[in-house]
């Protein structure tokens, strides 16, 4: 069977074809209203420089994306730290997740619970495409650990035949795209939250009457925080 595209190829054979149009559409019409040779191939050089530059853009961006994303670094674990990368990624979208022992899975790598529904997870960290072989044992983990369905999650691709092996049965599988947005997901979340965290501490670590920093005290009645500004300012908040 044909190998399936990534979705990123084919965005870029799509644009690719688009900007070949558009170049020999330009070319032409060109020519057809001046006659000129000369206007036509210039015209042509500056499609053809323009669809360059604009290629060079995307692949840069691609390139930072992929960097936030730490695929590189996904690429470079073995086995047992991709199970317990993808049990931190898991946790991060609300699911339970609790890798199983190494030896003797029964096809599943990890189990996810959330909101009532069990999910048995199998991780193959690959540098080639996965075949029929991990759907198989996804699915025959269903039974064994009674969940409601079965996932596959690979830093790489799956062969044709595993895709439709995948349809006809409840297993999902999560490519390398797919893994790359959820990783992405949580980056985000992670950032967001360590600034919550670092406004609260701020806030925490703040006099709320003049703003400046809140210092240890120490009185008859114990430690406490009391303004910097002291005694311009006589705010005291208790120590938690």
């Amino acid at each position: 069977m044909a190998r399936r595209k990534s979705k990123a190829k084919q965005e870029e054979e799509l644009f690719q074809g688009l900007a070949g149009l558009v170049i020999l559409g330009g070319t032409a019409g060109t020519y057809l209203l001046t006659t000129s040779l000369k206007a036509s191939i210039c015209v042509g050089v500056l499609g053809v420089i323009g669809v360059v530059s604009l290629m060079l853009s995307l692949q840069r961006k691609r390139m930072k994306r992929l960097k936030r994303s730490g695929i590189a670094e996904i690429d470079q674990m073995d086995g047992f730290q991709f199970e317990q990368y993808l049990g931190h990624l898991f946790r991060s979208q609300g699911y339970k997740a609790e890798v199983t022992k190494a030896i003797g899975d029964f096809g599943a790598d990890l189990i996810l619970v959330k909101e009532g529904k069990r999910i048995a997870v199998q991780a193959k960290r690959y540098s080639k495409n996965v075949g029929i072989k991990a759907v198989q044992e996804a699915q025959s983990s269903i039974a064994y650990y009674g969940t409601d369905e079965a996932w596959v999650v690979s830093n790489s691709d799956y062969t044709s035949a595993a895709y439709e092996l995948a349809k006809s049965n409840k297993v999902r599988l999560i490519n390398r795209e797919t893994l790359i947005e959820m990783a992405l997901a949580m980056r985000v979340q992670e950032v967001v939250t360590t600034e919550v965290s670092s406004e609260i501490h701020i806030q925490e670590n703040t006099c709320p009457k003049c703003g400046n920093s809140l210092v240890k005290r120490s009185g008859s009645r114990g430690d406490f925080f009391g303004c910097s500004s002291f005694p311009k300012c006589r705010h005291t908040a208790p120590m938690k």
